[in-house]
C-alpha cells in the first residue's frame, strides 16, 4: 500500500480514562452544546457497547458514536442484537462503527482474520441486513447464519460507519457503509488522501467522514501534543494534532471540513490536565466559530 497510508499500531491502548469518569464527561459534553461524544473499543479496556449505553442514558440530546467495534470480537448477530437494542432504547441518537480492529490485539485475543477485509464486508453486509429486519442465511468465509432474524429490529437503522486506514479499506467504507471512521494522528494531506478515496467510492451524494484530532489547549499545549503523537507511532512536528486557542482550533477543523470531513473526534492528549474544561472549551469556545 502506498506509504502515506501505512500504519503502525499504537504504542498504547486508548482511552486512557478508566470507565468511571465517562458519566461527567458525557454530562459535560451535552452541557456544554457539542453535537456529538463517541466512546472507543480498544483491547483491552472498556467495552464500546456499555459505554455507549452509559452515555445515551446519563445523556438526552447528544448522539453517541461507537468509534469503532471491532468485528473479529463478535458475531454479527451478537452485534445487530446490541446495535438494535441501543437504537430502540435511544432512538435516533446511536452513531455504530466498524472496522478490522489492531490485528496486534486481535491476535492475543485469539481472534485474528486471515482476510481482515473479506470479514469486515460479509460481517458489515450481516449487520445491515440484521438491522433492517430482513431474515438472514449466509455462508461466507466468516459469517455464516442459518435464517437468523432480530425479533425488534429498530424502526430506522442506527447509521453504521467503517473504520479504514488502508485505500482497500477506504474504499470499502465509502462504498458499503454510511459513512467513513479515519484514524488519529493523521497529517492534514493525509486525511484529505484518505477522503478522496472514500468519497470517490461512495459514488457522489452524503457520506459522513469522522476523524479522531489530538487537540490540546491553553498553557503548555504543544507540549502535550508533541508527547502524545508519538504514542500513537508518528513522530512529533508533522502538523498531526492541534494545540492552541479557539481560533487555531477552529481554522484547523475548518480546513478538514473543506476537504470532506463533516465530524470531528477530539482526542485528549493523555496529561490532559482538565479534560471537562477541554470539553467546555470546544463546546462554548470553538463550536461556535465553526457555524
Amino acid at each position: 500500500m502506498p506509504e502515506r497510508h501505512r500504519r503502525p499500531a499504537p504504542s498504547r491502548a486508548v482511552p486512557v480514562q478508566p470507565p468511571e469518569s465517562l458519566r461527567e464527561l458525557a454530562t459535560t459534553a451535552e452541557e456544554a452544546g457539542l453535537d456529538e461524544l463517541w466512546v472507543w473499543e480498544d483491547c483491552f479496556k472498556q467495552g464500546g457497547v456499555p459505554s455507549a449505553a452509559a452515555a445515551l442514558a446519563w445523556t438526552s440530546r447528544i448522539r453517541v458514536g461507537i468509534g469503532l467495534l471491532p468485528v473479529p470480537l463478535r458475531s454479527a448477530a451478537v452485534c445487530a442484537m446490541e446495535l438494535a437494542t441501543l437504537e430502540r432504547t435511544f432512538p435516533g441518537r446511536l452513531v455504530a462503527g466498524l472496522g478490522h480492529g489492531v490485528q496486534e490485539w486481535m491476535g492475543k485475543a485469539g481472534v485474528r482474520a486471515a482476510s481482515p477485509l473479506t470479514l469486515l464486508e460479509e460481517y458489515a453486509t450481516a449487520v445491515r441486513r440484521l438491522l433492517a429486519g430482513e431474515r438472514v442465511s449466509v455462508r461466507g468465509r466468516y459469517v455464516q447464519l442459518d435464517d437468523v432474524a432480530l425479533a425488534w429490529p429498530p424502526a430506522s437503522p442506527p447509521p453504521l460507519l467503517l473504520g479504514g486506514v488502508g485505500p482497500r479499506s477506504l474504499a470499502l467504507a465509502g462504498r458499503l457503509g454510511d459513512g467513513t471512521l479515519l484514524g488519529t494522528a493523521m497529517t492534514e494531506d493525509e486525511v484529505r488522501d484518505s477522503c478522496a478515496i472514500a468519497l470517490s467510492a461512495a459514488g457522489g451524494g452524503s457520506h459522513p467522514i469522522a476523524v479522531n484530532v489530538v487537540v490540546a489547549t491553553g498553557a503548555g499545549a504543544q507540549e502535550r501534543v508533541d508527547r502524545e503523537v508519538p504514542l500513537w507511532g508518528r513522530p512529533a512536528g508533522e502538523g498531526i494534532g492541534v494545540a492552541g486557542d479557539a481560533a487555531t482550533v477552529a481554522a484547523a477543523l475548518r480546513r478538514l471540513g473543506a476537504v470532506g470531513v463533516t465530524s470531528v473526534a477530539v482526542h485528549p492528549t493523555g496529561d490532559e490536565p482538565d479534560l471537562p474544561g477541554l470539553v467546555r472549551f470546544l463546546g462554548r469556545e470553538v463550536r461556535p466559530l465553526l457555524r
